[in-house]
């Protein structure tokens, strides 16, 4: 067998050394005998092959032969097969365990192999793991550590063929494993386009950390070779930076699945990040889900759904996530915030995302960021756009007539006065999108501005008995009040005011001839503000309530509703309010009429149900709804807002003229969101949305 060594590195000398350093290394190296268990005879070989070396280099004309040959081109050292071993336990000690360890594993092999149970074997199989482990540890000492991996690994599978040594396995595999987080970086550091390596690492980072238990790291030993959890945070942040944020995802939400909960919040941070990033907001969506299934007593679930609402441009729910933090370092910073609340928020979300979102991705460039930019962005704007136009874009066409008027939790009335914070809510819509959306906005003010003005025009005719009894009801005491104040009767003052009264009746009642069968919510605004103003008018108005409930045949659940004017309404009180607005909204789209659907909702809201009636009858179909609430929780309570979530047992059937079925709905449980707001002293339905 021919060994790469020479004499000089055999006996661990300079080329330059001298007879007398020849002779002191020798006796050096010849009492340095290694002891890890080699077999007497191949020692006593070692010994004679190192005296052998050290007379040639001491003998000048043979030395200057041996020179002259290395000089030509020789290379190596010939031995004789039973000396092979002891060269190779020369080549090991002079630095050389990789050749030492790839020779041994060779010699193992058939037809080579030696006689099983002899010395040799024994000698050659404790050589192979020496000189493996020692080799693993050079390839390391040069950051090669996959490299190291492998020799380990070959190492490993030698022992394990060969049926000995348990001890030096032992080590060899607890090698392997404490070079396991130096492998993963190895691989995953190297260029993306070898997938290969990339896969390999990824692999086998989901092994260690899996095997660890989690990011957590709950199945971790004491063992000194393992990483402890500080350690282990310190890699994993340093191999973030060589993952893509596709990788992040899938990783941690498949972590997340096997029980780490951190997994699940830096996926939903990898969600954001990629959303943002590559302008898809519905990623962004995906990842507000994400945070809610999280729970919220290890962190604080608020500002990052507010930022997260922002960046989806529903500005009211994003002022109500950083209200109702825990944070009071945060709630102080944006009360003291010098400009606008809106730009407080504005500055907050930017902030996050440089800093906790957009940073550890090897494919993301953690830049200024530009909210402007992201705004701006058409496919950003137009998702922005759907989810507020959509209506229960989760449920079947059929049912969509009755949830039309659900929105992403995005809230439609501007009219809560948020106490204490009201300074947040006040600046709440000027959220720049783009000039139109802007127009289409204010076109849909002034549209609502207009039905303000023509409600009491249009319901006066339906009302009109009702009205002049209330009319005459709150004008009674202003009137003989004045005279009995004043001691005089203006005739004339009062002839004039009856003439203009009874033209106006006149007028309204020619006019009600065109706008009739457009009427389906017959309570005027102004008959709401009259119930806030005076109790004596309220009951007059109950009165005449109840005498429609009477003419209509209606039932007596109906005949005990009153408006809710408590200053903390309790849980059965709100309830009976949203079963109003359930069977209220029921008796419309069914083409009946109820007159207490003003009471218990805001405008918009009864505009939705008018239009989506006015379809219907387009259509020449009408719908039998079946809505039931089977349980309700109060998410949130002031005197000026409240907020519940609420499990309904929905049914609907969609009909034509003939009363044929045209489409039939059943949703067993339909989870939804209901804000109820109150002006002055009444309490009314502002928003509702589903609950993902």
């Amino acid at each position: 067998m021919e060994l790469p060594i020479d004499h000089f590195r055999l006996l661990g000398i300079s080329p330059s050394a001298d007879a007398e350093e020849v002779l002191r290394f020798f006796q050096l190296r010849l009492h340095r005998i290694p002891h890890q268990g080699f077999t007497p005879e191949v020692i006593a070989q070692r010994s004679e092959l190192l005296r052998r070396s050290a007379d040639l280099l001491c003998d000048n004309v043979m030395r200057q032969e041996y020179e002259s040959a290395l000089l030509n081109g020789a290379v190596g050292l010939e031995f004789s097969t039973n000396r092979e071993v002891a060269g190779l336990i020369l080549l090991w000690e002079g630095g050389m365990p990789c050749d030492a360890f790839r020779l041994a594993k060779r010699a193992l092999r058939p037809p080579q192999a030696p006689a099983l149970g002899s010395g040799r074997e024994s000698d050659l199989t404790l050589l192979a793991a020496l000189s493996c482990r020692d080799a693993a540890l050079n390839e390391q000492e040069l950051r090669r550590y996959s490299a190291a991996a492998e020799i380990l690994q070959e190492g490993i599978q030698l022992l394990q063929r060969m049926g000995k040594l348990p001890e030096q396995r032992t080590l060899l595999e607890r090698d392997l494993e404490g070079l396991l987080p130096y492998r993963i970086l190895d691989l995953l550091s190297r260029d993306l386009s070898d997938k290969n390596s990339r896969q390999e690492g990824l692999d086998l980072l989901d092994y260690f950390v899996l095997k660890r238990g989690g990011i957590e790291g709950t199945k971790i030993g004491k063992s000194s070779y393992e990483l402890t959890q500080n350690d282990f945070e310190i890699f994993f942040q340093q191999i973030r930076n060589f993952l893509t944020v596709q990788e992040q995802i899938d990783l941690f939400l498949a972590w997340q699945k096997r029980g780490s909960s951190d997994a699940g919040f830096l996926g939903a941070l990898s969600l954001v990040a990629s959303g943002f990033y590559w302008r898809k907001p519905e990623l962004l969506q995906k990842a507000r889900r994400k945070i809610n299934s999280l729970s919220s007593e290890e962190f604080d679930q608020k500002p990052l759904l507010g930022s997260i609402d922002l960046l989806l441009g529903d500005v009211r729910q994003a002022m109500d996530c950083f209200r109702s933090t825990n944070d009071k370092g945060l709630i102080d910073w944006l009360k003291n915030y010098p400009g606008e609340p809106l730009a407080a928020l504005c500055d907050y979300c930017r902030n996050w995302l440089q800093a906790d979102v957009l940073c550890g991705y090897r494919d993301i460039e953690n830049n200024a960021i530009d909210l402007e930019a992201w705004f701006g962005d058409r496919d950003v704007q137009d998702f922005i756009e759907k989810i507020e136009r959509r209506s229960a874009f989760r449920f079947a066409k059929a049912g969509f007539s009755f949830l039309s008027g659900i929105s992403y939790e995005n809230s439609v009335d501007r009219e809560i006065d948020g106490g204490e914070n009201s300074s947040l809510l006040e600046n709440s819509d000027s959220i720049p999108l783009d000039q139109s959306n802007i127009e289409s906005l204010e076109e849909d003010d002034q549209e609502i501005d207009e039905n303000f003005q023509n409600r009491f025009q249009e319901i006066l005719l339906a009302y009109k008995d009702s009205l002049k009894a209330q009319w005459t009801c709150f004008n009674r005491q202003k009137i003989f009040s004045n005279v009995r104040k004043n001691k005089i009767i203006n005739a004339p003052f009062i002839i004039l005011f009856l003439f203009i009264f009874g033209g106006s009746i006149g007028f309204f009642i020619v006019k009600s001839k065109f706008n009739q069968e457009n009427i389906e919510v017959k309570i005027p605004e102004k008959i709401i503000n009259n119930v806030n103003n005076d109790k004596e008018i309220e009951e007059e108005f109950l009165e005449e309530v109840s005498k429609e409930i009477d003419n209509n045949s209606l039932s007596i659940s109906d005949a005990k509703f009153y408006p809710l004017r408590d200053d903390i309404p309790s849980k059965e009180k709100v309830q009976l309010l949203l079963e109003q607005w359930l069977k209220g909204k029921a008796d419309i789209l069914a083409g009946k009429d109820n007159s207490r659907l003003a009471v218990v909702a805001r405008p918009a809201l009864l505009k939705i149900v008018q239009d989506q009636r006015q379809k219907d009858i387009a259509l020449g179909a009408k719908q039998i709804i079946n809505a039931q609430i089977t349980s309700l929780e109060i998410l949130e309570q002031t005197q000026k807002r409240i907020a519940v979530s609420v499990q309904i047992s929905y049914r609907d059937k969609r009909i034509d003229s003939s009363g044929k079925v045209l489409s039939e709905t059943i949703i067993p449980s339909l989870k939804l969101k209901y804000i109820l707001g109150r002006e002055k002293k009444l309490w009314q339905l502002l928003d509702f949305s589903s609950e993902m």
